[in-house]
């Protein structure tokens, strides 16, 4: 069974990668290139995160939320407003995002 989870398409493009929850700073140095940051928010302080990234999901904001223009600002694809991303997504599972359709597709481990 495909998962498919939905929220506002923030930024354009496609990828796919490892999700990594990061709840605040103290989880910044898990973080690794090429994850994809699920959060519930972002600020400022989180930006360096985002030339790592490969893609953005958040729980919350819309397409004028900084988490929105900082991924526009990098190229990479963002989703937002996933309700319980945070929950939902578990370290290291391999998803695919698309921030065209607004979608985030689980995929199966390798």
């Amino acid at each position: 069974m495909t998962v498919v989870l939905t929220g506002t398409a923030a930024s354009a493009g496609t990828t796919h990668g490892p999700a990594r929850p990061i709840h605040g700073p103290d989880d910044f140095g898990r973080f690794q290139s090429g994850d994809v940051l699920v959060c519930r928010t972002t600020d400022p302080a989180w930006t360096p995160l985002f030339g790592m990234a490969s893609a953005v999901i958040t729980e919350t904001g819309g397409t004028l939320s900084h988490a929105a223009i900082v991924a526009r600002e990098f190229g990479i694809p963002a989703v937002l407003g996933v309700r319980d991303a945070l929950v939902l997504l578990a370290n290291g599972q391999p998803v695919a995002v698309d921030g065209a359709r607004g979608t985030v597709t689980l995929m199966d481990a390798p």
